[in-house]
């Protein structure tokens, strides 16, 4: 079990910039049925992801691979295990991303975890923004999955 970046104050929070190594999630498997299931709910059925027996021959990775978005869908799963965001808001939300890269594909099966390193932090009425520099690995691939800038707010 991994434990989490727990950031307690604005302070802190403004102490921790750019802190490597931020905060490190639990490892989480990325099943054939996470993609199934995903391919089903956005209507993407290509063969890469959903075609075991094609992928397996005819695929450059020799097994179906998670859609991009799905790998990108777990960074909510990933953070909880990462970080602990005390600042006292009411409520968080994904506030959306300054940069996404799919870096590497992530084959059926595997394991992946997020790394979150904080960025910035910008106070405003009402709330605050933090930005997350996050880099989702597979293990066993030297590349990285995924690396984002990623922006959430919290709201008193």
């Amino acid at each position: 079990m991994s434990t989490p970046l727990v950031i307690a104050s604005m302070a802190q929070a403004k102490s921790l910039l750019n802190q490597e190594p931020g905060g490190v999630s639990e490892w989480v498997i990325v099943s054939q049925n996470d993609i199934d299931q995903f391919a089903g709910l956005i209507q993407d059925h290509q063969w890469i992801h959903v075609d075991q027996h094609r992928a397996q021959s005819e695929s450059p990775f020799g097994s179906t691979i998670a859609h991009g978005f799905l790998t990108l869908s777990q960074l909510t799963r990933l953070a909880v295990t990462a970080t602990d965001v005390q600042l006292g808001a009411k409520t968080l939300i994904n506030y959306g991303f300054n940069k996404v890269r799919f870096v590497s594909p992530v084959l059926s099966g595997s394991k992946v975890r997020g790394k979150f390193v904080l960025a910035a932090v910008k106070e405003f009425e009402g709330g605050y923004e933090l930005l997350w520099n996050v880099t989702v690995e597979a293990e066993g691939n030297q590349k990285p999955a995924i690396v984002a800038e990623w922006l959430c707010r919290g709201y008193f």
